[in-house]
């Protein structure tokens, strides 16, 4: 009897511990699945870029000119997709596609620069990472072959945040970074595009003094394009970092030095895991004066406004307010993005994971 009620309790504990191990094993399992159902969805890796804003109509456009443009935007595209697909940072992938830019002479950037009043090339860069807010620049550099990655070794092997001039040129070099002569940068339309430019100033310079004085400020005539071409990346990676990235040979035919917004971090490059990541292209002295990258991010944080509305705010209405033009690109935390551009046409393009790709040049 004693046995009996012995092997009932037995198998009863049996059961009612195979219940218990089937509950535990089943909330487990859902679980699981649920929270990387959740994290694949929110790590999904989006890559935009840019090569510029301005004066880019289809009508003045050769389909050779246009096809080598698209090629250039989708190769930049690539090299950073792959790092992103690999499960590369954020980090990585926009100096990746950001160097690809640089080392194409289509694009105002590296080879290919515009030139300055006195013939020479002075390139600027920045790049920011979202995660730590730690970001590095460079500006008026004139023998390193990729400023993005000069921008990265003064954000990770020093303790400043913008190096300038020869300092910076001297810093890349000590860092292993890749030096050129200067010659390297030189393309025969850049060249061209400062003569224009010069004997435009030369028309202005015969107006009445009075009069330019009160054109200050305005646009300068010309191909907008001589003058725009900076180029960029933003970038959120599989674990949920943001990163972005802006390099730029600046505005033709510029003088004592000037540096634009493509360097200054919160004006033309910005990235913040709380909110967005951002690179500008187009009138830099606006994007300085308006802090354009910091205030969009602000508008999400601290505004609760989404991405598309709170860029669109500011390139749409407050630059052209100004008297100023230009673009921008942006990726926020959820991988949304936008690229919003008051000019005739931008260089972008975007890919996210699974392969969904997008070049486009005109509006």
């Amino acid at each position: 009897m004693k046995n009996n009620r012995k092997t009932l309790i037995g198998n009863l504990l049996k059961k009612c511990n195979m219940r218990k191990m089937l509950v535990l094993f089943s909330l487990f399992f859902v679980e699981n699945a649920f929270t990387q159902a959740v994290q694949t969805e929110k790590h999904k890796f989006v890559l935009v870029i840019h090569g510029g804003a301005g004066t880019i109509l289809k009508s003045q456009m050769t389909p050779e000119r246009e096809k080598a443009y698209t090629d250039g935007l989708n190769e930049a595209l690539e090299k950073g997709a792959a790092v992103l697909k690999n499960g590369g940072s954020a980090l990585d992938a926009v100096e990746a596609s950001v160097k690809t830019l640089e080392d194409n002479p289509l694009f105002n950037a590296g080879k290919g620069a515009v030139f300055t009043n006195d013939g020479k090339n002075e390139l600027d860069a920045a790049i920011m990472n979202g995660k730590t807010l730690e970001a590095g620049s460079v500006a008026g550099v004139k023998t390193i072959k990729n400023p993005v990655s000069a921008a990265r070794a003064v954000m990770e092997k020093s303790a400043h945040v913008m190096m300038t001039g020869n300092g910076a040129d001297q810093f890349a070099k000590e860092q292993g970074i890749e030096m050129v002569d200067p010659s390297y940068f030189y393309t025969e339309e850049r060249w061209k595009g400062l003569q224009q430019s010069k004997q435009e100033d030369s028309i202005k310079m015969q107006r009445d003094k009075t009069d330019t004085m009160k054109k200050i400020g305005l646009k300068q005539p010309g191909n907008k394009d001589y003058k725009y071409g900076t180029v960029g990346a933003v970038a959120l990676d599989q674990h949920g970092n943001l990163a972005a990235a802006t390099s730029t040979g600046g505005m033709t035919n510029k003088k004592f030095g000037r540096v634009g917004d493509a360097p200054i971090i919160g004006a033309g490059t910005y990235a913040n895991n709380k909110t967005v990541a951002i690179s500008g292209t187009g009138w830099g002295e606006y994007f300085i004066r308006l802090v354009m990258a910091k205030t969009i991010s602000d508008m999400m944080e601290f505004g609760n406004m989404k991405l598309k509305p709170a860029a669109d705010e500011m390139i749409m209405k407050r630059l052209p307010a100004l008297g100023g033009d230009g673009g921008l690109i942006a990726v926020d935390k959820d991988g949304n993005i936008a690229m919003p551009f008051c000019t005739e046409g931008m260089y972008r393009g975007y890919i996210k994971q699974g392969g969904k790709k997008m070049v486009e040049i005109y509006k």
